[in-house]
């Protein structure tokens, strides 16, 4: 029996033509990164520029200056203690807050919608803005740094685990309810001790972005070695602010090393 011509089958659905709403979408989207490019003023001439500029800085930063070793080492001790406090108290918050946002621990419907809304707003506004607010509010220093980290984890972390609470298996906690145990007691019986291993994995996560997150945060004055950065960049100190370059590479790389085998370790 001879076979079909190819051209008589129909198309697979990944061949099918894009509709109107597709076609609008692309279009928009080259018109912004057109316009994205034009406003940039992107040239062969400038970028040839940059990259004269940067190998100067590269050559002038080389090799790096470790007189103050000491002064950055503290302050990058700073940072990584701003990254762990913010983070704690951020992953605590965070559990009371997904389980009103989960909809099967949510005490209302109305509640949910408040606790989503909030955790929404507060991972929604970057944590550099968070940093500008609170070093307004408590001033320079760590403390601001902090309330910032702690406000992006809860963002965060509030809607993993609020996700991860609604893909629970819902059987042990129906066996204890049937069991006579309180609302409380299924909570902390059966969703928790499910949802505990992804609630540390994200947690670690949370700790290897409030890392990075903690070096910027001290460009705006919310302490840690940001700020040894800022002035080391500010006076021309080139050698100097390689050195803090190089120690804030090597302990996030560590950071996120360690956090790595942690969570394989759970998982």
């Amino acid at each position: 029996m001879s076979m079909p011509l190819a051209h008589t089958r129909p198309a697979p659905p990944r061949f099918e033509r894009p509709s109107l709403f597709a076609w609008a979408v692309l279009v928009l989207f080259l018109a912004f990164f057109l316009q994205g490019v034009w406003d940039a003023d992107i040239s062969v001439e400038r970028l040839g520029r940059g990259i004269n500029n940067l190998g100067r800085f590269f050559a002038m930063a080389w090799p790096p200056a470790a007189g103050r070793l000491d002064v950055v080492a503290r302050a990058m001790l700073e940072t990584l203690n701003m990254a762990v406090v913010g983070v704690t108290v951020g992953v605590i918050l965070s559990l009371p807050m997904a389980l009103l946002c989960a909809a099967n621990t949510t005490p209302h419907a109305v509640v949910r919608v408040v606790a989503v809304t909030v955790v929404s707003t507060l991972r929604t506004i970057p944590d550099l803005i968070w940093a500008l607010i609170f070093v307004v509010a408590v001033g320079l220093g760590p403390l601001a740094g902090i309330l910032a980290i702690v406000m992006d984890t809860i963002g965060f972390c509030g809607r993993f685990f609020a996700e991860r609470i609604e893909e629970t298996n819902p059987r042990p906690g129906m066996a204890l309810t049937a069991a006579g145990a309180s609302r409380t007691a299924v909570v902390a019986g059966a969703i928790i001790p499910e949802c505990f291993p992804s609630f540390v994995a994200t947690s670690l996560f949370s700790v290897e972005k409030a890392v990075r997150s903690a070096v910027v945060l001290g460009l705006v004055g919310a302490g840690g070695i940001g700020v040894e950065l800022t002035s080391a960049m500010n006076l021309f100190r080139y050698r100097e602010a390689m050195t803090i370059i190089l120690v804030v590479l090597v302990v996030v790389i560590l950071v996120e090393q360690i956090a790595g085998a942690i969570r394989r370790r759970i998982i």
